[in-house]
């Protein structure tokens, strides 16, 4: 009896040494195995697209604003500014003098038919009796997804390059476009500073952005 007793002890001694063991592997393998498929859960080039144009589009267009009707000059009626004389060059506008240094500004033919098609076009009637136009000059878009890096399983930076698409308006506005040829830098700075002038056919603007995987195994923008 004494010497049975002696063999089970041994049997479980050297029994639960091989479940620790056999424990600690599938631990260590089931470790590795989560972390194998979180690593192949990676943002793809094509996901990192979708996620960047969804980021340009949502900071929306760059834009003018103008008022048509009689105009008197005020602190934010600049009417003397070159914004309206250009938008008079590209045919857009007619400008007339009225009395006390106001300003008849009316939209022409062209100006109602292009203007209006422009999608994000917005109309506003004022209580002076002017009316409030609002423009789309360009929108940006996505050139190329150049590198997107994983940080680890649930972070990924995302490297790209953007450029504008101008409307027919922002070709007008287009700082280095023929219509501005013919401004002075004061004029010239004035547009690009307050009324969305810039070079819109410029080389692409390179950025990144970092993203992180919700709960949903979805993507956004890393805030923190």
């Amino acid at each position: 009896m004494f010497e049975e007793e002696l063999e089970l002890e041994k049997k479980a001694s050297s029994v639960i040494p091989l479940l620790l063991i056999i424990a600690l592997a599938a631990l260590i393998i089931g470790t590795a195995g989560y972390w194998y498929i979180q690593a192949k859960q990676v943002l793809t080039p094509a996901e990192a697209a979708t996620m960047v144009g969804d980021i340009l589009k949502a900071q929306g267009p760059a834009t003018l604003e103008f008022r048509t009707g009689l105009l008197n000059p005020s602190v934010s009626e600049k009417l003397h500014d070159p914004h309206y004389k250009l938008l008079a060059k590209g045919g857009y506008v007619k400008l007339a003098n009225a009395k006390n240094d106001t300003v008849n500004v009316s939209l022409t033919d062209k100006g109602a038919q292009e203007l209006t098609a422009i999608p994000g076009f917005k109309k506003k009637a004022q209580n002076d009796g002017t009316e409030l136009l609002t423009v789309p000059l360009a929108q940006r878009k996505l050139v190329e997804i150049s590198k997107v890096t994983m940080v680890n399983p649930s972070i990924a930076k995302v490297e790209y390059t953007w450029n504008w698409q101008p409307t027919a308006l922002g070709e007008l506005f287009d700082a280095s476009g023929p219509a501005l040829k013919s401004f002075n830098m004061w004029e010239t700075q004035t547009l690009i500073q307050k009324y969305g002038a810039a070079f819109y056919h410029g080389a692409p603007t390179r950025a990144q952005v970092s993203l992180v995987k919700t709960d949903k195994n979805t993507w956004k923008i890393m805030t923190d």
